[in-house]
């Protein structure tokens, strides 16, 4: 997997671009942390580099995360998963972004644990990611035995269990976020977006916009885009702020899951 030279923190509390322009480790010391798109990476000394040694910059420095796409101007988006503060994600999307980002957190040295009621969906995946490890392992709804996450292990659990997912086994803990998936707007998605540090929505009706719209606080503009979105294109917000994000996958990503997609 490609790995970009720099990277994007996340949502800025001022208006999020329109959907026009496709979009958000702990330290010894105590680091600002910042809702959903990871954390403030540590701060050094300034260098000042000539023009000539520009290339020799190879490696993305400061914040830590999963990079699920990009934001405004082509900036890489991180998503900060690995935590020492139990994490909650909601995604309203597809499965398709919801495996991207389980193989590119696996990518990260993660572990990633998937509850769902149809193993089928996944399998291919699991057989790609776990080459000599067991990187990405499934399991029947209910059936998730405590994961053990650490500093040193952190895991990522997802609950890809329907329309209406049951109070999961596996809670989020410390090092061990939760991203639930849901396909569409349920009975479900009000409690679980109040209980969410992030949400995520991909194009849905009108009428499910403004149910999402009310509960997010979200500006009628970015209500109107929802019902409009491209396929991989994704708004994450929450309470203060908000951003969109283009998904695109990398040639493995490709050949393992096919072009982005809303529909499953």
């Amino acid at each position: 997997m490609a790995t970009p030279t720099s990277v994007f923190n996340g949502p800025s509390p001022v208006p999020a671009t329109g959907p026009g322009q496709p979009p958000g480790q702990a330290a010894a010391a105590p680091r600002r942390q910042r809702r959903g798109f990871g954390l403030i990476g540590p701060r050094r000394q300034r260098h000042e580099l000539s023009p000539e040694q520009f290339d020799a910059l190879a490696l993305p420095v400061s914040d830590d995360g999963v990079i699920i796409g990009v934001g405004a101007r082509d900036q890489p988006a991180v998503l900060g998963l690995h935590r020492p503060a139990p994490f909650n994600v909601l995604l309203i999307g597809g499965l398709w972004t919801a495996q991207v980002i389980g193989l590119r957190t696996v990518a990260t040295g993660a572990r990633v644990t998937v509850e769902t009621g149809r193993q089928h969906m996944w399998t291919s995946l699991a057989q790609a990611a776990n080459s000599g490890h067991q990187s990405l392992t499934l399991h029947d709804v209910g059936r998730v035995p405590p994961q053990g996450p650490s500093i040193g292990s952190p895991v990522l659990v997802i609950r890809d269990a329907g329309m209406r997912p049951p109070r999961g086994r596996v809670t989020s803990a410390p090092w061990q976020s939760v991203l639930t998936l849901l396909p569409y707007l349920s009975p479900a998605a009000p409690r679980l977006m109040e209980n969410a540090d992030l949400v995520g929505i991909q194009r849905v009706s009108p009428d499910e916009a403004a149910q999402v719209g009310r509960i997010m606080g979200l500006p009628s503009a970015d209500v109107e885009s929802l019902s409009s979105l491209p396929d991989g294109v994704t708004l994450w917000c929450d309470r203060q702020s908000r951003v969109y994000v283009a998904t695109h996958p990398t040639d493995v990503e490709s050949g393992l899951l096919g072009a982005a997609r809303r529909m499953d």
